[in-house]
């Protein structure tokens, strides 16, 4: 009985390896490939990008920031070198984490015109406009 169970298990292994080298000699359907190179190639991100990504793009080509979303550049904090703050308007609330271990911060207002300190360690701050993108 057992012998008769391992001739029917070589049999279907060898059924299905044979099987398996007949289907791999098929060339597979390459449809997308041919597709995408007949028209020109894959589109770059350029090509295909769309609303406020396209928007992104190009402003980074220009080397502009519309949105903020770059690491803004970092200042000395001094009276000739203060650390810059955009608004839409003529003030702003700023909060300085005074030092880099302060688990406190502290508010000001931030007005338009001169750098002014921050009233616990001194840093400067300037307020400029900026305009929205839209």
């Amino acid at each position: 009985m057992r012998s008769v169970l391992v001739r029917m298990a070589a049999r279907l292994l060898l059924r299905s390896a044979t099987r398996a080298a007949v289907y791999s000699r098929r060339p597979l359907p390459s449809a997308a490939v041919v597709r995408g190179l007949a028209s020109g190639g894959i589109p770059t991100d350029d090509e295909q990008a769309t609303g406020l990504e396209k928007i992104v793009l190009q402003a980074s080509k220009k080397g502009t920031d519309p949105y903020s979303i770059l690491k803004p550049k970092e200042y000395a904090g001094s009276k000739q070198d203060p650390h810059i703050v955009p608004s839409i308007t003529n003030k702003r609330m700023v909060g300085c984490v005074c030092e880099e271990d302060n688990t406190a911060v502290v508010w000001f207002w931030l007005h338009q015109g001169e750098a002014q300190r921050c009233p616990s360690c001194g840093a400067y701050y300037k307020l400029v406009p900026h305009e929205l993108p839209h």
